[in-house]
């Protein structure tokens, strides 16, 4: 599914060039489920960003399918981006003015499916994971579980290919974080969903069907 070639992500400083990624080179399968493990500032964020087409300041080469997405402009990676992924972020990154069945609906509006479409994809998605009797409701009335649930759900409800996944349980306690990676390694094998995710944790991590660890912006 994805084949990255030498990516560099390189940031100026007066002090000269900070290498925040060098020399990366990895082939992510078609239902991988791929943990990204290391220190704080090994580049990990950076690397799941470069991925998922939020950062285009980088060099080298990427491919995503037959894609070459080095050779793609702005608007074309974001299109690409918009039909292809779905994100989880730590920090929810729901909308707070937008009720639960609002959030969901959001991804869908993005490829114009028509309304009555749209109604029935949400709907679905809300009995999947059973926010039915919440749909009116807006995060601030929902716990950090149920936030991050909707997050998820969110990230599904377009069907991606790949979901990308920024510390997924980091601000959610053990039992809320248990039930998260399980949802994930769920969605992976029941699914066929591919999964990258960035995670402290070894027991996160060991959820994966393999670690890649960074290092100063390098692999090992």
């Amino acid at each position: 599914m994805i084949s990255l070639r030498n990516i560099e992500r390189v940031y100026p400083l007066k002090g000269g060039p900070f290498y925040a990624l060098q020399n990366i080179t990895l082939d992510i399968a078609e239902g991988d489920f791929v943990s990204i493990m290391g220190p704080s500032g090994s580049g990990k964020s950076t690397l799941l960003h470069v991925l998922g087409l939020h950062d285009n300041s980088w060099a080298g080469e990427y491919e995503f399918g037959e894609v070459a997405v080095h050779r793609l402009n702005q608007k074309q990676r974001f299109a690409l981006q918009k039909e292809n992924m779905g994100f989880v972020f730590q920090s929810y990154h729901l909308l707070d003015e937008l009720t639960v069945y609002e959030n969901l609906e959001v991804p869908l509006s993005y490829r114009n499916i028509p309304r009555g479409e749209r109604t029935a994809i949400v709907g679905d998605m809300l009995d999947r994971f059973n926010f039915v009797g919440k749909k009116d409701l807006y995060p601030n009335q929902l716990s950090g579980g149920q936030q991050q649930l909707v997050g998820i759900a969110r990230a599904l409800v377009a069907k991606p290919r790949l979901i990308l996944a920024d510390e997924p349980t980091g601000n959610l306690h053990s039992d809320q974080g248990q039930e998260i990676m399980e949802l994930f390694k769920k969605l992976n094998t029941d699914d066929g969903v591919t999964i990258v995710q960035v995670t402290h944790s070894d027991a996160n991590a060991a959820y994966g069907s393999r670690i890649v660890r960074l290092a100063d912006g390098q692999l090992p």
